[in-house]
């Protein structure tokens, strides 16, 4: 979750290079309705009204999507409005020598990209799966029909754009921390967030080396903050996943902090 230079494996670039454009076509191609159970995961839905979630059903699809492939893509216009249903995205853009900034991660339960899609703006960041995933999409025709028919959604999107923006005042802040624990607390407690993120639950489905693209830290520094939080008591690492035991202590770092080597 921050603005840092993050280095991916060369097969995944090289992959990512050289099916970028057909990605974004088979990902449109790849789109069907959504099961019950999906439409289920989404917040939002149930915040509408019988006539507005006709509406939204409707016009909602879902893909998956496989890593490295691109959700959103730096200065193409917006068209829907997306969200996160199963897996793991990140939020990016590249500098002028093509170096990576990973900005935020999104686990399940996010939908992203509001204040593009209200604007009817080009994507200022590219959108990209860490692992397989399952992404939903909302026409932003749709969305605006929504905004201008629905309270609830109404206020669905002021509470996402207001979590929204504290998440990137605290990104920049633990950008500029030293401590690898307390940014990997920090981070971790970010991806716990119930109103961004609903669907993550007590148990983040993230490995060591996801979350070290994330947080802008090598593999080998994120397990040992892993291993140090573990060790008092604020997390458990499971098969697979993380489980937050104190999410109040990782969220104000209150643990013993070790000194930095």
């Amino acid at each position: 979750m921050h603005f840092l230079v993050g280095v991916f494996p060369a097969s995944l670039t090289k992959l990512w290079n050289a099916n970028s454009m057909s990605y974004d076509k088979s990902l449109h191609q790849r789109r069907r309705t959504l099961t019950t159970a999906e439409l289920d995961a989404i917040p939002w839905i149930r915040v509408l009204t019988p006539p507005e979630r006709e509406r939204a059903v409707d016009d909602l699809k879902i893909t998956e999507a496989s890593p490295g492939e691109y959700v959103c893509r730096t200065g193409r216009p917006v068209t829907y409005w997306f969200g996160v249903v199963d897996g793991l995205l990140k939020m990016s853009t590249e500098n002028a020598e093509g170096r990576t900034m990973t900005y935020v991660g999104m686990p399940p339960g996010g939908w992203f990209g509001e204040g593009t899609a209200l604007k009817r703006e080009t994507y200022r960041y590219n959108i990209q799966a860490l692992r397989t995933s399952r992404v939903a999409g909302l026409h932003v025709e749709t969305f605006h029909w929504l905004l201008d028919h629905s309270i609830g959604f109404n206020r669905f999107i002021m509470n996402q754009l207001n979590e929204r923006l504290g998440q990137f005042i605290a990104a920049r802040e633990i950008d500029r921390m030293n401590n690898p624990d307390v940014r990997v607390a920090l981070s971790l407690a970010a991806l716990f967030n119930p109103v961004l993120y609903p669907g993550v639950g007590e148990v983040l489905r993230i490995t060591q080396q996801e979350l070290a693209y994330l947080v802008g830290l090598s593999r080998q520094r994120v397990n040992e903050a892993l291993t140090a939080l573990a060790a008092q008591g604020v997390i458990r690492v499971e098969y697979g996943g993380l489980r937050v035991l104190n999410l109040q202590a990782l969220r104000a770092a209150v643990f013993t902090i070790r000194p930095i080597v």
